[in-house]
């Protein structure tokens, strides 16, 4: 398990890379904006952007309403 923190809430996941991560939180699928330490992760490089202990993960999906 890595200790991580995901929108600002302490999580420890299974996931080692970023993709692995979003399918873990159920948002493989989902349209969003990632980010790893600060660093936009666009979706194609998500399974290489490797996971560890401390780092800090945002995920930021669109919201629909008005």
């Amino acid at each position: 398990m890595i200790k991580l923190t995901l929108n600002g809430e302490d999580r420890s996941v299974a996931a080692a890379d970023l993709a692995a991560l979003m399918a873990e939180i159920g948002l493989a699928d989902a349209v969003a904006a990632t980010a790893l330490n600060g660093e936009f992760i666009p979706k194609g490089r998500r399974a290489a952007a490797r996971l560890q202990p401390g780092d800090t993960v945002d995920v930021v999906a669109p919201m629909q309403g008005g």
